[in-house]
């Protein structure tokens, strides 16, 4: 199958690797990443091209059987819409159904509506209102969450009412995340653990994958401020089958319903971002992509084939779709540069030990992500550089793994976290 893969990220490396490493009657896929990155020539061809209408075109002449999009932004700036137009196969959820990321405000408003269980909130765009709402909370932290995209780090957790007013302040005013801020959400805090639940929708079916715990903080014990994650692990012993059905009876099917009778049917991955409260689920926030840790696991756990469950996501086949995972934890490290999250840093090559230990070759591998090439010399240009990978029989095993394939991997002030899967061995 020609398969073209929107993003440059580890989640879309480790879409593409999952992807190399299985045949249809043809053979091998043919893979292109627009624009990729400096590994991902690895498993296939990079090109870049920004207008979608002309990657479309593109996409058409080039014989493009299926598009698989990777990031946010594409989605909300409307790219299924267009390949569509243009009668191309493509997975992910229409410009007006990716509104679940692209408004915050909006995501919210569908939850109160279809009684989805979710924190006591107010939505505003005045400094005011939000104060009101601040000053009548009982409970510390409070939360503050920018209305558009930030890539993951538009949340403040508050820890006094003034810096919630602070937040509320500088979102309002353009100063902390631009124009992602002209409106804010204003919540209580949820205490408990957070799980990230992945459903691969077609409009009306729907798969659940196992559920992963990302590692949002920069430092161990999670401490410091959020970013991209630092690493996560799946699936997670925090979760057992009532949640799960919890989750499917409360907040997916209702979902789905609720985005058709909105004009909007949910076509894509829904990321469900779940607060286990006394073993009750409230959702946090939904996304409408793979979660980047958390995509870089669950790809290479499948036993299904990956093509066959995009392209059926894409195609209203979802029912027809038989999900098998192996029976296996992974756990995957990041690796982030010297300056990450605060700032950019210096270029740096990556220099990569070989492996003589051959149980560690065969259960763990690198998704690259901010890398660059210079001639066949990849370089840390990102903040999130590059991901290590452990599988294994047990969480333990699979994390020893992930941590002894960092030790293999080189490169000026890489940043890693120690405690990747933590909560769930302890």
């Amino acid at each position: 199958m020609n398969i073209l893969i929107l993003g440059s990220g580890g989640r879309e490396y480790s879409i593409g690797l999952a992807l190399s490493k299985e045949e249809d009657g043809r053979g091998q896929h043919n893979i292109t990443f627009c624009p990729g990155n400096g590994a991902t020539d690895q498993l296939g061809q990079n090109i870049n091209i920004k207008d979608y209408n002309e990657l479309a075109s593109w996409a058409k002449q080039n014989n493009i059987e299926l598009t698989i999009v990777g990031p946010e932004a594409p989605l909300v700036d409307g790219v299924v819409d267009i390949f569509k137009a243009n009668d191309l196969t493509i997975f992910g959820p229409s410009a007006k159904a990716a509104q679940l990321e692209g408004s915050k405000v909006y995501m919210k408003n569908i939850l109160k509506k279809y009684n989805i269980p979710t924190a006591a909130f107010i939505e505003t765009q005045n400094q005011d209102e939000a104060n009101n709402f601040i000053d009548l909370q009982t409970k510390l932290p409070i939360v503050v969450k920018a209305d558009g995209l930030c890539g993951g780090k538009g949340v403040i957790i508050a820890t006094s009412k003034e810096e919630a007013k602070d937040a509320v302040r500088d979102m309002l005013s353009g100063e902390s995340f631009g124009d992602a801020g002209n409106a804010v959400i204003v919540e209580e805090f949820l205490d408990g653990y957070e799980l990230s639940i992945f459903a691969i929708c077609d409009g009306e079916n729907y798969v659940v994958l196992p559920a992963a715990q990302d590692h949002k903080r920069i430092g161990d014990g999670d401490t410091g401020p959020n970013t991209g994650g630092m690493g996560a692990y799946a699936p997670t012993p925090l979760v057992n089958d009532d949640i799960y059905q919890k989750v499917e009876d409360r907040v997916i099917k209702p979902t789905l319903e609720g985005m058709k009778k909105e004009g909007a049917p949910f076509a894509g991955v829904l990321f469900i971002g779940v607060m286990v409260v006394d073993g009750e689920p409230i959702i946090l926030e939904y996304n409408v992509r793979f979660g980047d840790p958390e995509c870089e696991i669950l790809m290479p756990l499948m036993a299904s084939s990956v093509s066959e469950l995009f392209y059926k996501g894409a195609t209203k086949q979802l029912d027809k779709f038989d999900l098998k995972m192996k029976d296996q934890f992974g756990v995957a490290v990041v690796m982030a540069s010297a300056n990450y999250p605060y700032g950019s840093s210096e270029p740096s090559e990556i220099i990569v030990d070989e492996i003589h230990d051959e149980i560690l070759k065969e259960n763990s591998h690198i998704s690259y992500a901010g890398v660059t090439k210079e001639d066949d010399t990849l370089f840390a240009t990102g903040g999130r550089v590059l991901l290590c990978i452990g599988f294994g029989d047990d969480i333990s095993t699979a994390r020893n793994r992930a941590y002894a394939l960092c030790g293999q991997v080189h490169f000026a002030g890489k940043k890693i976290r120690t405690d990747i899967a933590y909560q769930a061995l302890n």
